[in-house]
């Protein structure tokens, strides 16, 4: 239950950020979800796209330095208090949480909230036991 996120390295200078987004669109690649953090001298892009394999691909062949990185989506219920049920349960079982960020869709009247964690596969099975629904790569690249 674990989804591919590319975390691209740029520099902090006017037309990356851009470049990025040309080059996955002329490769029809499409951007499910991202978060971009920066510093005074580079970012850091995370991307969910429908073809992570090829956007990596592409990506790396003009240079750019990329990482993949497992993650977890994870359906939140879309009310309040929904995504601090998911973080307690993280919590009392102390899993930490490196970052998170919200994802492009909905799944029915459920949240989707993407999730990177220091141990994943552990994680996956906590929430799962816990009746938690996690959405599979294919399933997020199919949105």
């Amino acid at each position: 239950m674990l989804v591919k996120q590319l975390s691209i390295f740029l520099e902090n200078r006017s037309g990356r950020l851009s470049e990025v987004t040309q080059v996955l669109g002329d490769a029809k690649v499409n951007i499910r979800a991202l978060s971009l953090a920066d510093t005074s001298d580079f970012g850091i892009l995370r991307l969910i796209v429908d073809r992570p394999d090829e956007a990596c691909n592409i990506l790396k062949k003009i240079g750019f330095t990329i990482r993949e990185t497992d993650v977890l989506a994870v359906e939140v219920a879309d009310q309040p208090g929904g995504l601090s049920r998911v973080l307690d349960r993280f919590a009392s079982s102390g899993v930490n949480v490196e970052y998170m960020y919200a994802f492009v869709e909905k799944s029915g009247d459920q949240a989707i909230m993407i999730f990177r964690v220091e141990d994943p596969e552990r994680a996956a099975t906590l929430l799962t036991e816990s009746g938690v629904r996690l959405l599979s790569g294919d399933a997020v690249y199919a949105l």
